[in-house]
């Protein structure tokens, strides 16, 4: 016979959360019996039944991450555990996926109750769904989906209407799996809006997107997205002139490339490019984007180029240059083959980083009250991103951090003494306990790299792997895993301090 999640009423339970939890920690680790449990007693009746128990517990769990979120979102304890933001911390600190924080966090934000501005409690965004996920009769999936589908909603349908849209779709999800929930929800906007005519501009704001997926193996990227009206009829101007027959075609060195006005070209020339021409219409319209993206950036629509996302910047291992092989890896964070950036290179500006030792120490010592561009190109070939152990950003979205001493405690920028850290890493570098502390390692394999650790913590400095996969591994001894910590204002010049020579 078994015991229903209802049967647990009559007993005793804690109150307060931290022994429920607990308690429940408890329980959850001792159904390791489970999986040696013999189930050859069971009826079909009682398999299925419980197989409906576990199911229904997951959903309860899911109910209750949504207001701990909520709470650790609202006093912003994530930066605590060395978080920049909730997302962080569940990525971050949870290791948990970029798509399952995503959906942790749009779950918290469904169902969840958050405060207004006076301190009143608000209700939940999707009170049906949430009333039916702390029931367990459907899961943190069909939540997202009839989240998803409310947001796309157009604003010009009342609040009443609303209500029974959210409230029906969830009724419909009792029986429905989460696929069939979003289909459900696809039928139930095109009845709220059949014509399409209460969809106005500030709908179509609201859901523009461009996306550029990671990069598969083969070094290809997926571009996703909906784009408004506008940019489709600015698209089209270009890519009209642009991505025409026997323009900016790659494999072709006599075919026209860049702004060429087509009417002023020979006609026997553009005519003969255009037999030349085997590509696809889609193939011309990336061939398109590549000159338009190439232009922009050898006009200057950048800006000044004093910062690295100005341009575009490569760095790579003379093994693979010489050998024509392996990638490039960019600034954005985009690796690129070989033979492409050869392409690329033949008009570029060239620099030259060099390496103490094949180790990670730049020998080269500039200095300026900000870090220059000679500056950054050196951080950006050692560094390559943020350097927060973790962090993915690219070293485009970086600043230079004072890894050694801040610049306000007397701190000097200099390419020694400073580090590749994205806007909110550097923010949370402080002697506040919770936040970040760094400095810069001074032996071992990561030498001239910037180590972090939790302030305060007394723990190894580590540094962030991320950005260096693939990379030559650095076969030096006598590592050091705790190096002098970051030094404050009153405590004099350090070991790696720069000489006073110019």
């Amino acid at each position: 016979m078994t015991t229903s999640i209802d049967d647990t009423s009559t007993m005793v339970l804690p109150d307060d959360p931290i022994a429920l939890q607990a308690l429940i920690t408890a329980a959850v680790a001792k159904q390791a019996r489970l999986t040696r449990a013999d189930y050859t007693g069971c009826t079909d009746r009682e398999l299925t039944d419980l197989t409906e128990d576990r199911e229904r517990a997951r959903r309860l769990i899911s109910a209750a991450d949504a207001p701990l979120l909520v709470e650790i979102s609202d006093r912003g304890s994530y930066q605590q555990a060395g978080g920049a933001s909730l997302g962080g911390y569940l990525v971050g600190t949870l290791h948990l996926s970029a798509a399952e924080a995503r959906r942790r966090r749009l779950l918290a934000e469904a169902v969840g109750q958050f405060t207004s501005m006076t301190g009143e409690p608000l209700p939940p965004r999707c009170p049906a769904a949430a009333a039916a996920l702390a029931d367990g009769t459907i899961g943190a999936d069909h939540v997202t989906e009839i989240f998803k589908t409310m947001q796309k909603i157009p604003h010009a349908v009342d609040v009443d209407q609303r209500a029974r849209a959210e409230a029906d779709l969830t009724a419909s999800a009792v029986t429905l799996t989460p696929e069939q929930t979003r289909m459900v929800g696809h039928r139930l906007l095109s009845l709220l809006d059949p014509d399409g005519e209460l969809a106005d501009d500030t709908d179509r704001q609201r859901r523009r997107s461009l996306t550029l997926s990671p990069q598969d193996q083969q070094l290809m990227t997926t571009l996703r997205g909906s784009i408004t009206p506008a940019l489709r009829g600015l698209l089209e101007v270009v890519l009209t002139k642009w991505a025409a027959p026997g323009m900016n075609n790659p494999d072709d060195p006599h075919s026209p490339t860049g702004p060429v006005d087509t009417d002023g070209l020979d006609p026997e020339l553009l005519d003969a490019a255009r037999k030349r021409d085997l590509r696809s219409a889609g193939q011309r319209q990336h061939d398109a984007l590549v000159a338009l993206c190439r232009f922009a950036l050898g006009h200057g629509a950048l800006g000044d180029p004093t910062r690295l996302p100005a341009e575009f910047v490569v760095t790579i291992d003379h093994q693979d240059l010489a050998e024509l092989a392996g990638t490039g890896y960019t600034a954005t964070g985009t690796h690129i083959p070989v033979p492409d950036l050869i392409d690329m290179a033949a008009h570029a500006t060239w620099h030259l980083a060099v390496f103490a030792h094949h180790s990670a120490e730049v020998l080269y010592l500039g200095r300026s009250r900000f870090a220059n561009k000679a500056q950054r190109l050196a951080m950006f070939a050692r560094d390559r991103g943020c350097t927060r152990p973790g962090c993915t950003r690219p070293f485009a979205q970086c600043e230079a951090h004072h890894a050694d001493l801040d610049y306000a405690d007397g701190g000097t920028t200099d390419i020694n003494t400073i580090g590749g850290a994205c806007g909110g890493d550097n923010r949370h570098v402080s002697k506040a306990p919770g936040d970040w502390e760094t400095t810069i390692i001074t032996e071992g394999p990561h030498t001239g790299r910037v180590g972090w650790r939790i302030t305060g913590t007394g723990h190894d400095y580590t540094v962030n792997p991320m950005h260096h996969v693939g990379r030559p591994t650095r076969q030096h001894p006598g590592n050091t895993p705790n190096p002098p910590p970051r030094r404050h204002a009153d405590e004099g010049p350090g070991p790696h301090s720069p000489p006073n020579a110019p």
